[in-house]
């Protein structure tokens, strides 16, 4: 169920209303490279450009975060995930969280 859920960004759908507001869903994660990929980083950071490892690292952490999000609307009986925002913070120097979250809905198709 969680893999076919719909998660938008947007309020509407076209060709479907909302049936019925069940409320916020969160998915979080935090991640951290290891002291290597810290270290080729900090030499990347003085002549500049992408640092692969942390782009890959962010880009892992969101679509865990969605799935985890997913889980948590499917759990509470949700179609979809409607105005789908992301939060990102940093714990320390070399580790991040990020929130996708969103408000979980039933839908139906528009008559």
């Amino acid at each position: 169920m969680k893999d076919k859920m719909l998660v938008t960004t947007t309020e509407n759908i076209k060709n479907y209303e909302i049936e019925s507001v069940i409320g916020e869903v969160f998915g979080m994660t935090v991640q951290s490279k290891n002291v290597f990929s810290n270290m080729v980083a900090g030499l990347k950071n003085i002549v500049g450009g992408e640092i692969r490892s942390y782009t890959d690292m962010l880009e892992k952490a969101r679509e865990e975060s969605i799935d985890r999000m997913r889980v948590n609307a499917a759990e509470m009986g949700a179609d979809a995930v409607v105005m789908m925002r992301f939060d990102s913070g940093s714990i320390s120097t070399d580790m991040v969280s990020i929130t996708a979250y969103g408000t979980a809905v039933t839908l139906k198709e528009k008559e």
